[in-house]
C-alpha cells in the first residue's frame, strides 16, 4: 500500500518520466538504421544481426508484467530507480562492447531494464495525479510517447551514425536519459511503502515472462512453429494460474478481462502493429528498391515526428468527447493513412499518409491508453501499465511477423512482374490488410467498450 505526498513538482516529475519513457521505446530503433554498419563491425551472419535487433524486444515484453508487480508491491520509485539505473549501465556497455557477445547481453540487460522501469512510471504518474480529470490529461499525454520515442528513436539513430560516422554514439541517447533521471530523482513523488501482504507468485511470473519470450521469438523468428507454440501454451498455463491456483496473482483475470481495459489493450496493440509495420516496409522500399540513403529516408519519414504536438491535442478532444469516441476516430483515420501508404510509388500519397497517421495514431494511443489505465485500483497501477507496455511490444512484433508473411507471399505470386513491381504488389497489400484489421479494431471498440467514471474491476 502507498500513500502520495504531495511535496514534489508534478509537472517537472512528469516531464522526468515523460522523457525517460521515450528513451525506454526509443531504445529499441535507435539501432535500426546503423544495423549494416554493425553487421560490418563485427562480421555478423543475418540470423545474428537480426537477434541484436531483437535483443532489446524479447525481455522487455517478457518482463514486464512482473515489473509492474514489482513496482505495486516494492514501490514504484524504488523500482524505477533500479530500472534505469539497469538501462543506463547496459547502455554503457553496448556502446564500448568490443564483440558480438557483449553487445547482445548488452542488449538484453536494456530490455530487463526497461521492463522494470515502464510500468513503473505509469505507477508514478498514477500517484502524481490523484484527481481523476488530472490523471485523464496525464494518461492522454502519455499514449503518445510510446510512439514518439519509436519514431525519434529510428529519426535519431540514422541522423547520429552518419554525423559521427559509428553506430556506438546512437547509445549515448539511452545513457543521457538514464542520468538524468537518477540525477533528479529527487523531483519524483515520494511514498511511504509498508510491508506487502501475500506472495509474490513467482510461478505466474515465470510462466508469463516465459510464455511472451517464446511467443515474441517465435514470431520474430519468421513465425517458428516450435516457439509460436511453446508460447501459447505457457501463456495458457499462466491463465490457469491465475484464475485457479494463484492466491495472489499477478494478473487477477477480472481486471484484464474488463470489456473496456481488453478492447483498448487491442487497440494499442494494433495501433502499434501499423506503426513499425510501415516503418518497417516504407524503409525497406526506399533503400531498397528506390535505392536511397539512410539520412534521406528517415528525412522522408519525418512527418512522423507530428505526433509529438498529439498529446496535448488528444487531451483536449478526450476531455470534450471522452477517450471512446477519440479511439474509433483515430483508428479510422490510422485506416485511411494505411491505405494512402499503400500508394507506395506516389510521393505525394506517402507523405500525407504519414502525416495523418501522426494525427490517428495519436489519436488512437492517447484514448486507448486513458481507457487501459482509468479505473486502475492503486494496487494495480503497476501491472495496468506493464499490460499496457506488453500491448505497444507485442503489437509490433506480431504485426511484423503476419503482414510480412502476407507481403512475402504477393511478391511471389507477382514475380513474373519484375522485382520492384512484385515488392511493390506484395507491399501494398501488407498494408491494405492493415487498414482493415484498424478498422475492425475500431468497430470492436466502439462496440465493447464503455464510458463510466469508475472501472468496476
Amino acid at each position: 500500500m502507498l500513500e502520495f505526498k504531495t511535496d514534489h513538482s508534478s509537472s517537472k516529475a512528469f516531464a522526468l518520466l515523460g522523457a525517460v519513457q521515450i528513451a525506454l521505446i526509443g531504445g529499441i530503433t535507435l539501432i535500426a538504421v546503423p544495423l549494416p554498419a554493425i553487421q560490418r563491425d563485427f562480421g555478423l551472419t543475418q540470423a545474428e544481426l537480426a537477434l541484436v535487433s531483437a535483443a532489446y524486444g524479447l525481455p522487455f515484453a517478457g518482463l514486464l508484467l512482473l515489473g509492474g508487480r514489482l513496482a505495486d508491491r516494492l514501490g514504484p520509485r524504488r523500482v524505477f530507480l533500479a530500472g534505469v539505473a539497469l538501462f543506463g549501465l547496459a547502455s554503457v556497455a553496448g556502446g564500448l562492447a568490443p564483440g558480438y557477445g557483449v553487445l547482445l547481453t548488452a542488449r538484453f540487460a536494456q530490455g530487463a531494464g526497461a521492463a522494470l522501469t515502464a510500468p513503473a512510471a505509469v505507477a508514478l504518474v498514477t500517484l502524481l495525479h490523484p484527481d481523476p480529470v488530472a490523471r485523464g490529461r496525464a494518461f492522454a499525454l502519455w499514449g503518445t510517447l510510446s510512439v514518439t520515442g519509436a519514431t525519434t528513436g529510428s529519426l535519431a539513430g540514422g541522423l547520429i551514425a552518419s554525423a559521427t560516422s559509428t553506430w556506438r554514439w546512437t547509445f549515448a541517447v539511452p545513457v543521457a536519459a538514464a542520468l538524468a533521471a537518477l540525477l533528479r530523482h529527487r523531483v519524483l513523488p515520494a511514498a511511504r511503502e509498508r510491508p506487502p501482504a501475500g506472495s509474490l507468485d513467482a510461478l505466474g511470473a515465470a510462466l508469463a515472462t516465459a510464455g511472451l519470450v517464446a511467443l515474441s521469438y517465435g514470431l520474430l523468428d519468421g513465425v517458428s512453429p516450435l516457439a509460436t507454440g511453446a508460447g501459447v501454451a505457457l501463456l495458457a498455463a499462466f491463465l490457469l494460474v491465475e484464475g485457479r491456483i494463484a492466491a495472489d496473482p499477478l494478473l487477477p483475470l477480472p481486471f484484464l478481462l474488463n470489456p473496456r481495459r481488453l478492447s483498448a489493450l487491442a487497440a494499442i496493440m494494433v495501433t502499434a502493429a501499423a506503426s513499425a509495420t510501415s516503418a518497417f516496409l516504407l524503409n525497406l522500399w526506399l533503400q531498397q528498391v528506390r535505392g536511397l540513403s539512410p539520412a534521406v529516408t528517415s528525412l522522408i519519414l519525418a512527418p512522423t515526428v507530428l505526433i509529438v504536438a498529439m498529446g496535448p491535442v488528444s487531451a483536449r478532444l478526450i476531455a470534450r468527447y471522452g477517450p471512446r469516441a477519440v479511439t474509433t476516430v483515430g483508428l479510422a483515420l490510422g485506416a485511411v493513412s494505411m491505405l494512402l501508404l499503400s500508394r507506395l510509388d506516389d510521393q505525394a500519397a506517402v507523405l500525407c499518409g504519414l502525416a495523418l497517421f501522426s494525427f490517428g495514431g495519436g489519436m488512437a494511443f492517447s484514448g486507448a491508453t486513458v481507457s487501459a489505465l482509468t479505473g486502475a485500483p492503486p494496487g494495480r497501477a503497476g501491472v495496468a501499465g506493464g499490460l499496457a507496455n506488453t500491448a505497444m511490444e507485442i503489437g509490433p512484433t506480431a504485426g511484423l511477423a503476419g503482414l510480412v508473411a502476407v507481403a512475402a507471399a504477393r511478391t511471389a505470386s507477382l514475380g513474373h512482374l519484375g522485382p520492384a513491381r512484385a515488392t511493390l504488389g506484395g507491399y501494398t497489400l501488407a498494408l491494405v490488410v492493415m487498414a482493415a484489421v484498424m478498422i475492425l479494431t475500431a468497430l470492436l471498440f466502439l462496440i465493447t467498450s464503455r464510458e463510466s467514471r469508475k472501472d468496476r474491476s
